[in-house]
C-alpha cells in the first residue's frame, strides 16, 4: 500500500546478513503519519530485520528505506532518523542505562544538549504518559518487567520521537504487563505517534488498525484487523497461532458453513447458540 505523503516509505527493499541468508525480499509499502501497524510473523519472517532497517541501525542490500524524507543509507542522516523512529527493544534491560528512573529518562535529551528545564519537563511528561509518574527516584534494579519496559518507552518518548517502533517489546512481560503496554501504545496512537509494533502474536496484532504479513522474508498480506482472519492460509503458511474462535471459525468453513471471519469470540458465540437452537 502507497500514499502520498507517508512518514516512512520503503521501495524494493531486500536485506542480506550474508550470501546465504537474505532475511528480505523485495518490500515496498508506506506507513502514513499518525497509522499503528502491525508487523506480525513467526520467528525468522524478517519482523526485526525490517525494524532495525527503518531505525536506520541496519542498512538495505537492495532498495531504500526513507523515514520522514530522509534516506537511511546516507550516514549524515542516520541520528536525526534515530530522533525520529525510536525504537524499544524485547529486552528492557539492554536499553536502561542508569541506576536512578529520571536519569534514565533524561540519558536521551542530555546527549541532545536541551536546557536542564526542558530535560526536567521530558522526564515528567514522559513517565506520565507511561503511568510511572512518581516513580523518578526508583532504583532501576528494583522495577518489574512490565515497568522495566514501559521505563524503555518513557526514555524513547523523551526524545520526542514522530514514530514508536516496539520490536517484540511484550514478549518479556507478564499477561498483566503486557495488557498495560497495549494500553499504553493505544493512547500514544490518539495523540499522534505513528506506531509500529512488531510481534508473533495474533491477539496483540489486532490492537493496530493495519497489519502486515512477512513470511520468510516477503510481505505475505497487508489488510485490517476486521479482515486478518480471512487470510487464513497466510497465517497457517507463516506458522502463528490463531485465536480459538479463529480456529473454530477455520474449521466450520470448511465444514461447509458460512461464517464471517471478522467474527470476534462473543460473536462467534452467539452465532452456534443460533445455529444449534435450529437443529
Amino acid at each position: 500500500m502507497t500514499s502520498d505523503n507517508p512518514i516512512i516509505r520503503i521501495r524494493n527493499l531486500g536485506f542480506s546478513y550474508n550470501e546465504n541468508h537474505a532475511a528480505l525480499h523485495n518490500i515496498t509499502l508506506d506507513i502514513a503519519h499518525g497509522e499503528f501497524i502491525c508487523v506480525l510473523g513467526a520467528n525468522g519472517s524478517g519482523k526485526s530485520t525490517l525494524a532495525k532497517l527503518i531505525n536506520g541501525l541496519l542498512k538495505p542490500t537492495s532498495g531504500s528505506v526513507e523515514v520522514d524524507g530522509l534516506c537511511t543509507s546516507d550516514e549524515h542522516n542516520v541520528r536525526t532518523i534515530r530522533a525520529c523512529a525510536g525504537m524499544v527493544f524485547q529486552n528492557p534491560d539492554d536499553q536502561i542505562v542508569a541506576t536512578r528512573v529520571e536519569n534514565d529518562v533524561a540519558f536521551g535529551p542530555e546527549n541532545l544538549c536541551l536546557p536542564a528545564e526542558t530535560i526536567k519537563q521530558r522526564v515528567s511528561e514522559s513517565l506520565e504518559a507511561v503511568g510511572m509518574s512518581g516513580f523518578e527516584k526508583r532504583n532501576t534494579a528494583t522495577l518489574s518487567g512490565g515497568q522495566k519496559q514501559r521505563l524503555a518507552i518513557a526514555g524513547t518518548l523523551a526524545m520526542h520521537p514522530r514514530v514508536l517502533i516496539l520490536d517484540e517489546a511484550t514478549s518479556m512481560i507478564d499477561p498483566r504487563g503486557r495488557k498495560g503496554l497495549l494500553k499504553i501504545c493505544r493512547e500514544l496512537h490518539k495523540q499522534g505517534i505513528t506506531l509500529i509494533m512488531i510481534t508473533h502474536d495474533i491477539q496483540e496484532a489486532l490492537h493496530a488498525e493495519r497489519i502486515l504479513i512477512l513470511d520468510k522474508g516477503h510481505l505475505s498480506v497487508d489488510t485490517t484487523p476486521q479482515h486478518l482472519l480471512s487470510h487464513w492460509r497466510a497465517l497457517a503458511t507463516s506458522h502463528l497461532e490463531l485465536p480459538f474462535s479463529a480456529e473454530l471459525i477455520t474449521e466450520l468453513n470448511k465444514q461447509g458453513f458460512h461464517f464471517e471471519t471478522t467474527l470476534t469470540q462473543s460473536q462467534l458465540e452467539d452465532a452456534l447458540c443460533q445455529l444449534h437452537s435450529q437443529r
